[in-house]
């Protein structure tokens, strides 16, 4: 059964305090009462209190999709605003500290607590999840095992955390580097087939090791519920655009995938550890490093290999509908991803309050909210 390769989008922003751009609890507004309300149960609750993560529905297409994030992404902004909060999108707050922040009061997240102390407590991030559409299981497990090579490239595109504690980190994405501390993350194994994957599933539940599935945090992972292949890679971007490209990238990464698996041809599969190497590179310097080609043995630039990669997915982007969309990559290139652009506000500022304006700017000034405050 050929996938339908709808799209879902997941998106967690920071509730930020206006006056001091310090993260703030959004536990004593509306926000999420008033976002389930307006927004059609779209709006949800994180972990932390100052973490709030919207999601679309089913998606048939990338226009679709955009349309959804963008009316989240307005919806949510003006609640924060009529609750005097400002949202921001980007995988860590430049100088938040985790110890002051609280839980929201749910069982699941004190059971998180509970089982992991601090390193739960300091899981202060804030990523994009990218649903698409695979119905049939064993499908989904072969498209998984080929789609892990491209786990680096997306991250690169996405990278949008280069702060942590008032530090400049020295990477591009950090956020990847606090999840490191969860279990059960990063890039996962290869799977012979949909069996094998419930057989390792239901060791770990028989052993106490998770009771359900969703506690399995990979990087990609075919979702415990929906019929989707779930990428959890990224840093939320800035700007909706750079959602929108991410999204469709990762959406013809699948399909070009299936293509190749449907024609009995696949992707050559690599060691997690050689894809490992990439992705600390992707996580370390971005766009503006160099990953591995694995089959020709050599390095090439991030920037070259995003080209070879538009490529690769080209036959595909036209039956999706997705080329603007896929085609925005390369503004991704040109102006630089979140981290370079937070970094370069700090270059010219030396100011991380300064960072936040800019975070913030982004993150309205891509949906228009404020023309459109007054209709919601």
């Amino acid at each position: 059964m050929k996938p339908s390769f709808t799209i879902g989008i997941e998106e967690e922003y920071q509730t930020i305090d206006p006056a001091t751009r310090d993260l703030r609890s959004h536990i004593d507004t509306e926000i999420i009462e008033k976002g389930k309300t307006k927004l059609r149960e779209a709006v949800k609750p994180e972990m932390h209190t100052s973490v709030v993560e919207v999601g679309t529905g089913i998606c048939r297409n990338i226009q679709e999709a955009r349309r959804e994030v963008c009316e989240l992404r307005r919806g949510i902004i003006a609640l924060a605003r009529e609750n005097g909060l400002r949202l921001g999108a980007a995988g860590t707050h430049p100088f938040a500290d985790w110890r002051k922040q609280s839980i929201y009061p749910d069982e699941r997240y004190y059971t998180i607590v509970e089982d992991m102390g601090n390193v739960a407590r300091a899981n202060l991030i804030f990523g994009l999840h990218v649903h698409i559409g695979v119905e049939d299981r064993e499908t989904a497990i072969h498209l998984m095992n080929a789609a892990r090579y491209f786990v680096p490239h997306m991250l690169a595109l996405s990278a949008n955390s280069p702060f942590w504690l008032g530090m400049d980190m020295g990477l591009k994405s950090y956020r990847c580097k606090v999840f490191d501390k969860f279990p059960r993350t990063n890039i996962p194994d290869y799977f012979p087939s949909w069996g094998e994957y419930q057989s390792f599933v239901d060791l770990l539940v028989k052993t106490h090791c998770i009771d359900n599935a969703k506690k399995i945090w990979w990087d990609i992972r075919p979702h415990p519920n929906f019929p989707t292949l779930e990428f959890r890679c990224c840093d939320i971007p800035m700007r909706l655009d750079e959602t929108i490209s991410i999204a469709a990238l990762i959406q013809a990464t699948v399909a070009k995938l299936y293509k190749l698996y449907e024609a009995n041809q696949g992707f050559r599969l690599y060691r997690r550890a050689l894809i490992m190497e990439n992705k600390w590179r992707a996580a370390r310097y971005g766009l503006d490093g160099k990953l591995i080609d694995f089959g020709r043995k050599i390095e090439v630039p991030m920037r070259d290999l995003v080209e070879e990669y538009l490529a690769l997915v080209d036959d595909v982007v036209d039956e999706l509908g997705s080329r603007e969309e896929v085609n925005g990559i390369r503004k991704i290139v040109e102006t630089g991803s979140g981290a370079d652009r937070q970094l370069q506000v700090f270059k010219e500022t030396g100011d991380l309050t300064k960072v936040v304006d800019y975070i913030i700017e982004e993150t309205e000034s891509s949906v228009d909210v404020r023309a459109q405050e007054h209709t919601i």
